[in-house]
């Protein structure tokens, strides 16, 4: 299957393991010989670039997965827009007085896609769940439909995960978002595996659904990411 050259990282729900999810992506296929670029466009709660949390900080951990250091460049090259409250981007911006705008976002993802080099796979980690406000007026379904690239879901194997995975591909349908696939990642405390929680979602998905348990590796080729 030819690799897409485009990938939108998206959570039926909020701390579910998107990043640990496109962390797991992007070392996945940099480990086949492929030239990856992750982006975390927009993160919340994040500490101070010369915290000593900042490694574990959802930018801190995509760009270990590509093999870099934390330097301002590769931090603002990642992820313009960090916020140190952990909230809702909107909210947390009005914290600090600074606003964004859904163009903004947009054409800035644009233009990272615009300069990508040929062969090379651009990975774009969205923010909280797919109905999560980003900006006052749009939120992280907005910012999908708007860079017009494929989405890869992300799913939890928490209690009740199953109806909000496939509430998610509902809507994601309803919009004309193109979904490649699902990857159900392993919640902390869940009464069932993640391999059942994927079985079931697959039943009525639509799409490939593969599993991600902790200290595990991306699932192999339902992607056609290889």
């Amino acid at each position: 299957m030819t690799a897409l050259p485009a990938l939108f990282v998206i959570g039926a729900g909020t701390e579910i393991g998107k990043t640990y999810t496109t962390a797991a992506l992007v070392r996945r296929l940099r480990g086949r010989g492929r030239r990856v670029r992750a982006l975390k466009p927009l993160a919340s709660g994040v500490p101070p670039l010369d915290h000593p949390d900042f490694a574990e900080s959802d930018t801190g951990r995509l760009l270990a997965a590509q093999g870099l250091a934390i330097t301002r460049e590769s931090v603002g090259a990642c992820s313009p827009w960090r916020f140190a409250a952990p909230l809702a981007p909107d909210l947390a911006a009005a914290r600090e007085g600074r606003s964004l705008t859904l163009v903004e976002l947009v054409d800035w993802c644009r233009a990272r896609l615009v300069e990508a080099e040929d062969g090379e796979i651009v990975v774009i980690e969205g923010v909280g769940g797919l109905m999560s406000p980003i900006t006052e007026a749009a939120t992280g379904l907005d910012w999908l439909k708007s860079q017009e690239i494929p989405a890869l879901l992300v799913s939890g194997s928490y209690l009740g995960a199953i109806s909000h995975a496939l509430t998610a591909v509902e809507t994601l349908r309803a919009h004309g978002v193109p979904l490649v696939g699902i990857v159900v990642s392993e919640s902390e405390g869940a009464p069932t595996p993640p391999e059942t929680v994927a079985r079931q979602i697959a039943r009525h998905a639509g799409v490939p659904v593969g599993c991600l348990s902790w200290g595990g590796a991306f699932p192999d080729g339902f992607i056609g990411l290889d």
